[in-house]
């Protein structure tokens, strides 16, 4: 794991978007594609909104790039609640994407698990049965969650599905979501998390023993390819 401790989050803005850019260049010139996972939350709306001017904008061939969500709440794509909405408002209706490469995480008149495992064979159609992203885009939440894998359920333990969908009786609504076997096969992952209150729970993702089903953060493996974006007042400086 690569960790990056940033004194100004518009520095940790703009190291993200270079990372997003400098990658998709990479992989669009070795296989001719880059294929991605975005989160929802604040942190990815800034960097987004950063990729959509033309700084960035002009640097990426959109038409090369795949479009997948790493979780989602189960409401309709025009619920102010919906991942995808805000990356449609911030990004993707502002570059020239392919509509048909992006896949949003949410169907009308289907059950979320149902769509669960259509959405899995959407994933294989353009991974191949493989399914390794080129990059994934993760954040972190006070508790220690990341896409939709929150203490305590039971999707913690999964270890085949990439994708799963469940009722989370604390926010008493569906959420769908890519699991950690899917999210570890990924070429890259960046991870963002910063301020006071991620504090405690960063301390015990990197320092504190381990114990996902407390900070299931934890379930994304250490390796060289995973970056953590972070500042000082998340890290305890």
């Amino acid at each position: 794991m690569n960790i990056t401790v940033f004194d100004d989050l518009d520095k940790l803005y703009k190291e993200a978007a270079e990372t997003f850019a400098e990658l998709s260049e990479k992989a669009i010139q070795k296989k001719g594609q880059f294929s991605v996972a975005l989160s929802g939350g604040s942190s990815p709306k800034a960097i987004f909104k950063l990729l959509a001017t033309n700084e960035y904008a002009t640097r990426i061939d959109w038409s090369k790039i795949y479009f997948f969500w790493v979780d989602e709440r189960w409401v309709p794509l025009h619920d102010d609640k919906s991942n995808a909405k805000m990356t449609f408002e911030t990004l993707l209706d502002k570059v020239p994407a392919h509509k048909e490469h992006i896949f949003p995480m949410y169907k009308d008149n289907v059950l979320p698990e149902d769509f669960a495992k259509e959405y899995e064979s959407q994933i294989r159609n353009v991974l191949g049965y493989d399914g390794i992203f080129d990059f994934i885009l993760l954040g972190m939440g006070d508790d220690g969650h990341t896409a939709s894998l929150f203490p305590g359920e039971e999707i913690l333990n999964e270890k085949d599905k990439w994708v799963d969908a469940y009722y989370l009786k604390p926010q008493e609504m569906f959420r769908i979501t890519l699991t950690a076997p899917i999210i570890n096969k990924a070429e890259n992952i960046l991870a963002v998390a910063f301020g006071e209150s991620k504090k405690h729970a960063l301390n015990e993702v990197l320092n504190g023993a381990y114990n996902p089903e407390l900070y299931p953060m934890q379930l994304i493996e250490k390796k060289e390819n995973f970056r953590f974006f972070t500042d000082h007042k998340a890290m305890g400086d």
